[in-house]
């Protein structure tokens, strides 16, 4: 039978306070963030652990580009059997995506080249409305030769996953499985979004729980070795793991994760560590010489950098932790219990306002607008509400809770699902919550908790018999319904 290959332990045992990582929920709380969990472990053993309702151990949560470094040990994989070289040219794999006249950059670009992300290319060849994302790589301009300067490309890691699925005959994430993942006890149920043409979206797309990526990330901060067995290259994790090209020309300004150097699909970071590093804060930290593994999950896209999440765990985590000491039950039993007790995050401010009974049942009608609004009104009962909209796609309803989360189903069910473009025919799971930020304006925020993350928020501004309303999404190719300003009279 498959085992874990990490442990538990308590703080004390593993040189941690237990007021230090109070202070890590503390500061998480005090500034708002949208945790879904995260897990600190020191000598493979995980010494805290948390989620945030309605997330749990079990949940497959979107790791978005933390998939590249799954995607990058695929190709290791590959190279270790003899399957796959560093230095093959990207084009022997594909002969039948080529044009007559293959671009001399193209040409040269290799699997190093993508690994390192210094592709021909200043931006993803692919796109939302792409249906061929193999062919546009092959068949659109390059700027530049490749392997001369990094360009975060999200394109280069597709094309690899797309290497390992020509090579192995097998969804990329389930060949690593065969070679590593079921060993470690990683989900059997972990998959992968698929791009419009039907493959792997390996550098964005894997699903998996928090406890596998503390089980991937283990893996790799061993050198691929668990239960005595080498799963994974060491060689290749050294120079995966280690700096391969400067990222300084996109990150001038280096801070804890970024401008450090980048390695194979894998970014190198300050404190002596690595990163798995994901859009969101879907992340993996390791830093081998304090032999301590940070993992989070979350959804901080809009807010102004994830590496706040880091900056915390180092501020209250690294740079306390000490020898070990005799555990404190009393203590443990505290932590356990505030741990055991967390939620995502809701806004909190006023919950009433002198504006909410004259406009409570009201209807609006809207001029023209880019959310296809065509009248609105608003509903309030206490501590829940409700915008009631008509749009050219149909009535809609959007519930909230005044300054606390109502989960629902997002009223919107075109998104795509398992597949770029495929209609998931179904509203994604959501959760909402608003309050008064003054006398006349109402703010709503919005989050998907889906296969796919994002937010929204939403300004409604009351004036005499006039309405407005700010709309503005962060979410990957989604949403788009819900962005633009819209004004509006009472009928």
């Amino acid at each position: 039978m498959n085992k874990d290959n990490f442990g538990f332990a308590s703080p004390a045992e593993c040189g941690v306070h237990y007021e230090n990582i109070h202070a890590f929920i503390d500061e998480l709380e005090a500034r708002g963030i949208m945790m879904h969990g995260f897990a600190f472990l020191r000598n493979d053993k995980i010494f805290a652990e948390g989620y945030y309702a309605p997330v749990d151990e079990k949940f497959l949560h979107r790791m978005y580009s933390t998939s590249k470094t799954y995607t990058s040990m695929a190709i290791g994989a590959l190279i270790a059997e003899g399957k796959v070289s560093l230095d093959d040219p990207v084009y022997k794999y594909f002969p039948d995506k080529l044009p007559e006249n293959l671009h001399p950059y193209i040409a040269e670009a290799t699997v190093r080249h993508l690994l390192m992300m210094a592709t021909p290319f200043d931006q993803e060849t692919y796109g939302r409305f792409v249906p061929d994302w193999e062919y546009s790589f092959f068949n659109k301009p390059p700027q530049v030769r490749p392997g001369t300067r990094f360009i975060y490309d999200t394109c280069g890691t597709y094309m690899l996953d797309c290497i390992v699925e020509r090579v192995t005959g097998k969804p990329f994430l389930e060949y690593l499985k065969d070679v590593c993942l079921r060993e470690i006890g990683f989900s059997e149920d972990a998959w992968c979004i698929q791009s419009p043409d039907g493959h792997s979206w390996g550098g964005s797309g894997v699903l998996a729980s928090l406890r596998d990526t503390v089980r991937f990330a283990t893996l790799v901060k061993n050198r691929g070795v668990a239960h005595g067995k080498q799963l994974l290259p060491a060689d290749y994790i050294d120079e995966a793991t280690k700096y391969q090209i400067a990222n300084t020309t996109q990150y001038p300004h280096p801070d804890l994760l970024h401008g450090n150097g980048y390695g194979y699909q894998v970014w190198v970071t300050q404190c002596g560590g690595y990163a798995f590093l994901g859009m969101g804060c879907e992340c993996a930290w390791i830093l081998p010489e304090k032999d301590l593994v940070a993992v989070f999950i979350a959804d901080t896209q809009g807010e102004p950098n994830y590496a706040d999440v880091f900056e915390i765990a180092k501020k209250h985590i690294v740079d306390n932790l000490c020898e070990p000491y005799a555990p404190d039950d009393a203590a443990q039993a505290l932590l356990s219990e505030r741990l055991a007790g967390l939620k995502v995050t809701s806004l909190h401010g006023a919950t009433t306002s002198p504006a909410a009974q004259r406009v409570n049942g009201v209807e609006y009608s809207l001029f023209n607008n880019p959310m296809q609004m065509t009248s609105v009104s608003f509903e309030f009962n206490g501590e829940e509400g409700a915008m009631h909209y008509d749009t050219l796609r149909g009535k809609k309803t959007l519930p909230f809770g005044m300054a606390k989360n109502i989960f629902f189903e997002f009223p919107e069910n075109h998104y795509y699902d398992y597949q770029i473009n495929l209609p998931a025919n179904r509203g994604l799971n959501a959760f909402a919550s608003a309050e008064w930020i003054n006398d006349s304006t109402l703010h709503i925020r919005v989050y998907i908790l889906d296969n796919s993350l994002g937010n929204m928020h939403a300004y409604v501004t009351f004036e005499g018999d006039k309405i407005a309303i700010k709309m503005s999404k962060v979410a990957e190719w989604f949403m788009d319904e819900y962005q633009g300003e819209a004004y509006g009279v009472q009928k």
